[in-house]
Order: C-alpha cells, then structure tokens, then sequence
C-alpha cells in the first residue's frame, strides 16, 4: 500500500464515526492529508455538529440498507457471519493489532483504520459490500457517499457502475493486487483507538 493510499483510509476512517467536536478539530488535517475527501470535508465544514450528528444517525442507525458493517453485505444476519466476524478478529492479531472498540471487528471505521496499518486486504476481501454501501448511500443522497467513492478509488481494478455489477462481484470475488507496504505516519489513529497494538507478556 502507498503512503496516500494508508492516508485516505486513515482519514476515511475519521469522518465515517460518529461526528464530534474532535472530527471539527481535524476537518483541516483530512484535507491536506487526504485531498480525495475534500467534498466531505466541505460538507462538514459547512454544516452545524448536532445536524451532521442528527444525519449521522438517519443515514447509518437505522435498517441495514446502510450498514457499516462489511460482513453483513455478504453473510446477512446468519451463522456464516459469525465465523466471518472471528477470521477478522484473527486477522488483526496476526498483523499485531488487537481490536478494542465496542463495535464489531467489521465496522468499516475498524477495518479502515486496520487497512491503513496492515495493507487492504480486507477491504478487498469485502470489495462487493463496500460497492453495494457506496451504491446505496450515493442513492440516498449523503455526503458520505463520497467518502466511500474515494475509499473504492484506491482499490484495484473499477467500482461497479450499479447494483447488479456489485452483485456479481459478490459472486466472482474481488480483483487482487499483491503490493509492498510502507510505513507511514498520520496523527488521525492516535485519536480513533478501536485498535491498539499488542503487548508482549
């Protein structure tokens, strides 16, 4: 993964939380370290706290027509997701990161932070139910559907131009991209601790 690509996801991960006062604080460090969500940024920026909260809430809390959480697109609300949820949760330790929020390990906000520090992979393996939420929020009309159109540009291969394109991805898996990580360095996780890196005993 490229150092701007680990930047976009870092910073994708901030504004796809909960809105408060210290994503305000940071608006201007999204922007100058992830160019591609400058729309959103606008947005935020342009809008009162308690109404992009109150937003927040209509556009994700409620039905899983809107759903953040990557395993849900594929498995639905079955035993397979179950056993979709522990793999992810072993992903992380095995890349030395121990998932720590109270949301469920594939909260995309989690996920993007991981991808971030770890490469994409994850964000591939769940490719078709990334495309399927960008789809349904640009449908919605949200602002935050360009935060998940940057976060589908930084992975291989195009987005699918509708739903049933997303479908069959679903179906035939992911384009797959074997690249080198790099180090990179961006304050935003210091302050999103869903994950924590391991102790040693």
């Amino acid at each position: 993964m490229t150092g701007p690509t680990a930047l976009v996801h870092q910073a994708a991960a901030l504004c796809l939380t909960y809105p408060d006062e210290e994503l305000y604080e940071r608006l201007p460090l999204v922007r100058a370290a992830a160019p591609a969500l400058s729309a959103f940024v606008d947005h935020a920026e342009a809008t009162p706290l308690q109404d992009l909260a109150a937003h927040y809430v209509q556009v994700f809390d409620f039905k899983n027509r809107h759903s953040l959480y990557l395993t849900w697109w594929r498995d639905g609300d079955t035993r397979r997701r179950g056993m979709s949820l522990v793999r992810m949760k072993e992903a992380y330790r095995e890349h030395g990161l121990e998932f720590t929020g109270e949301e469920l390990p594939d909260f995309l906000p989690a996920v993007l932070e991981f991808s971030a520090q770890a490469g994409p992979f994850l964000l591939e393996e769940h490719r078709s139910g990334l495309e399927l939420l960008r789809l349904a929020l640009t449908e919605h009309g949200t602002p935050y559907a360009t935060v998940l159109e940057a976060v589908c540009r930084t992975l291989p291969g195009p987005s699918p131009k509708d739903r049933a394109a997303a479908l069959a991805l679903a179906r035939s898996g992911p384009p797959r991209e074997e690249v080198g990580l790099e180090p990179f360095g961006f304050g935003v996780h210091e302050e999103l601790p869903l994950l924590v890196k391991e102790h040693a005993p």
